[in-house]
């Protein structure tokens, strides 16, 4: 569990996080949820201690870690396992050195030790016999499912995914997502998923925070999202759903010309 207390954070004149407290349980997926620009990306890194709030607190299952001892630090951070945004894959390394160097670089685990720990994590992630493959060979969703390799490699105990969906297809972001919740589910961690994504949200959202300029405006679980009383939320879903229709109706025009064409 993660439980962060009244945090704030301000970029020159721009407070961008105003007073966020909440809880992220164990075993579910968590969800920061909004638009671009309300914060969620900035809260997300200073709870894994890539920012330093101004004002507040975070604990890792009762440890506290802001401004905490620099050993206690590292040692929740040893646990943490990140999927950035766009993969954030090495291009000069293999698949299989791209999972391996967390391994080698957060523990002394030997080399039989760490290729067993790759081989498990690609089979977990759908893409055994990967490991020689570079970067630049693998798909939008392939990248993802390395990357996730990658974060859960080291046996992380706390996961934080930020914008997983992002670049990619829906069907393969459906994929992603219920990978995503599997793992959660299956090694029991606490997983913090940043999205502005409303198919996520009714795919994997056990509990939303739904962020706006910065502040919290609301929090449940995907069954009493649309009943919310919340205007700004409403808009969003509202908005959100629009998006995804006009996307659709885009994407079978296209495939109407491609019939004609061919």
């Amino acid at each position: 569990m993660i439980e962060i207390h009244n945090i704030h954070k301000t970029f020159g004149d721009k407070k961008v996080l105003d007073g966020i407290s909440g809880v992220f349980e164990t075993g579910k997926t968590n969800l920061l949820l909004g638009a671009s620009g309300t914060g969620k990306s900035v809260l997300l890194k200073c709870i894994v201690g890539l920012i330093k709030p101004d004002i507040g607190s975070v604990t890792f299952d009762g440890t506290y870690f802001t401004n905490n001892k620099l050993d206690i630090r590292q040692e929740i951070r040893r646990k943490i396992g990140m999927l950035f945004q766009g993969s954030a894959l090495f291009d000069s390394m293999t698949v299989e050195q791209n999972i391996e160097f967390p391994l080698k670089m957060l523990s002394d685990m030997p080399k039989d030790e760490r290729l067993d720990r790759v081989n498990t994590c690609l089979k977990r992630v759908g893409l055994e016999n990967a490991n020689k493959k570079m970067p630049s060979e693998l798909s939008g969703g392939m990248k993802k499912r390395v990357g996730i390799a990658r974060a859960i490699a080291p046996n992380c105990t706390y996961l934080f995914c930020d914008e997983p969906n992002s670049g990619l297809d829906p069907l393969t972001a459906i994929k992603i997502d219920e990978l995503i919740k599997e793992i959660t589910e299956e090694y029991g961690i606490t997983t913090i998923v940043v999205t502005h994504d409303m198919n996520s949200v009714i795919e994997i959202g056990d509990k939303i925070m739904f962020l706006y300029e910065g502040k919290k405006l609301w929090e449940g679980t995907r069954d009493d999202i649309m009943d919310s009383n919340v205007d700004e939320l409403n808009d969003f879903i509202f908005a959100n759903r629009l998006m995804r229709d006009a996307k659709k109706v885009e994407e079978e025009e296209e495939e109407e010309e491609r019939r004609r064409q061919g």
